[in-house]
């Protein structure tokens, strides 16, 4: 085997490895969202269709979050796609300390309680159905109960650090 030419030279995994390589992976913006206390949410880059039938997604989140400990307990979620012009929106519910649904974030309490966002190009309402430990972070599997896939526009995506749109 032959060196191709324009690899760099392989580094060691590492957290820092993995974030450098994944920087370059452009993914789809959407805000996971839970009813507690007080309803907590984040931005997510790691939602993943896992299966038709039964319809299941799959999302990442950190044990670190302020959204873990009532995810952790959650019985279902908002899944919400962002649209381009939802920037702010994504910043603001990536923001550590942020205060998510203040003033500036239009939402309503949904179907099984879970808040929903207003303005997205599509959101679902899932049923948890397993959390799986990974790292410093737990893989949710949730199963689709409802949704609502008509919101217009542009998907929002993050790619090299920061929140973008599609180019044709």
């Amino acid at each position: 085997m032959t060196a191709s030419p324009g690899l760099g030279k392989a580094r060691t995994a590492s957290p820092e490895l993995l974030r450098s390589v994944f920087r370059r992976h452009a993914a789809g913006v959407a805000v996971i969202t839970a009813a507690g206390e007080r309803p907590v949410g984040f931005t997510a880059t790691s939602l993943n269709s896992v299966a038709a039938e039964p319809p299941l997604v799959s999302f990442g989140v950190g044990t670190s979050s302020s959204s873990w400990p009532v995810l952790a307990e959650a019985e279902h979620v908002g899944v919400h796609i962002l649209g381009e012009h939802q920037r702010e929106l994504a910043a603001t519910f990536a923001r550590s300390g942020a205060d998510r649904f203040g003033p500036s974030t239009f939402w309503r309490s949904g179907p099984e309680g879970v808040p929903l966002l207003d303005d997205v190009l599509a959101w679902l309402v899932c049923r948890v159905v397993a959390r799986v430990p990974a790292g410093d972070h737990h893989i949710v599997i949730a199963q689709v109960v409802e949704g609502d896939p008509a919101g217009g526009g542009r998907p929002l995506v993050y790619h090299q650090g920061r929140f973008t749109a599609l180019r044709d």
